[in-house]
């Protein structure tokens, strides 16, 4: 088979497999990724997060992920990330980011698992990369042609904007490279002004010590000055992405979110065992998988939003205050405070 029609295989595989863009780059290390992952290392910005920060060595050098590479192809997969309806349960809800709604990730191991499939057919050997501290998805993305940076650090794919998970495949295949996709943001803030905390610093810089999305899966304390920010929300934030032009005219804000999924219990999840909440929201990231810091965001979540005067909520809070948790117990103060000031000003 010569490489265009291997190509064609490619793209009509990823296409069936539900990919909405497919691209190819070279193996080299990207050093201008590695590079700025180690700055903002070292300014602090990554905010204790590891993940490709790691070792941005070894994250920008995909040739270490399997021997003899020659190429990346690399896929992106949409998501719903339309209207989210009302929670379908009595008391206060906390909300989920569209991204966390369901396992995206799987999908997308599947259908680039699809694409792989034909290079191993034509005698390639392959190996599927994503979600992996081993490969900064988003720059293999870039240099795929799949995208350009949008001033939020996502990737924004034409006519799709960021809406969309990332994977790759390395393999040995040599295959031309595709071209770059130039920037599309122009001089657009609306990510920058619409960000809750501030957290864009610059356009495409993000201090994770600002950012809700990250903080919510730091450990330790959440920091003070953001937690009436952070609303309702328990896993993840989506207002960069929201208000973002190319994201808002995709074909997925169109498309209604599951809401059974977009909306969890906050009283559940202060009143369940640690095993009842791993089985139900242990595919998020939860650091140590430990469930106290699924509990500590439910408490802020439900100072910032829940009836100021339901006693329920009141005695779930003040059971909070007492607990030998340290962490939690002042989380659970704090959740107090705020239920009593916005009672105050609802009088």
């Amino acid at each position: 088979m010569n490489a265009s029609a291997l190509i064609d295989e490619l793209n009509g595989a990823a296409t069936a497999a539900g990919l909405v863009a497919l691209g190819i780059a070279a193996v080299e290390q990207f050093e201008d990724t590695r590079e700025a992952l180690e700055s903002r290392k070292a300014a602090g910005l990554h905010g204790g997060m590891a993940f490709t920060y790691r070792d941005p060595r070894r994250s920008t050098d995909p040739a270490r992920i399997l021997d003899g590479a020659r190429s990346l192809v690399v896929g992106a997969l949409p998501y719903a990330a339309g209207s989210v309806g009302e929670p379908q349960f009595d008391g206060p809800a906390g909300r989920v980011a569209r991204y966390a709604v369901s396992d995206h990730y799987t999908a997308l191991r599947s259908a680039l698992e699809a694409v792989a499939q034909k290079l191993e057919a034509a005698g390639y050997r392959t190996r599927v990369v994503l979600d992996d501290n081993a490969l900064v998805d988003r720059a293999a993305a870039q240099r795929a042609g799949l995208g350009w940076f949008g001033h939020n650090a996502n990737l924004l794919v034409p006519g799709y904007g960021s809406w969309v998970v990332l994977g790759s495949i390395v393999t040995d295949a040599v295959l031309v490279p595709s071209e770059v996709v130039p920037d599309g943001c122009g001089p657009c803030r609306r990510c920058l002004d619409g960000c809750p905390t501030g957290a864009i610093i610059a356009p495409g810089v993000v201090d994770a010590r600002r950012c809700l999305a990250w903080l919510v899966q730091a450990e330790a304390s959440f920091p003070i000055e953001y937690r009436e920010a952070l609303g309702d929300r328990v896993y993840g934030c989506d207002e960069c992405q929201e208000v973002c032009p190319p994201a808002r005219r995709s074909p997925q804000a169109s498309q209604n979110v599951e809401t059974d999924t977009a909306w969890v219990e906050l009283l559940w999840m202060l009143n369940a065992t640690d095993e009842e909440l791993i089985t139900k929201l242990g595919r998020w990231y939860i650091p140590r998988r430990d469930p106290r810091y699924l509990r500590r965001n439910a408490l802020l979540a439900l100072g910032n939003s829940a009836d100021p005067v339901d006693s329920e909520v009141r005695s779930v809070v003040g059971r909070f205050i007492s607990s030998d948790d340290e962490m939690l117990s002042e989380h659970a103060q704090w959740a107090l405070e705020r239920l009593n000031g916005r009672a105050q000003v609802a009088m």
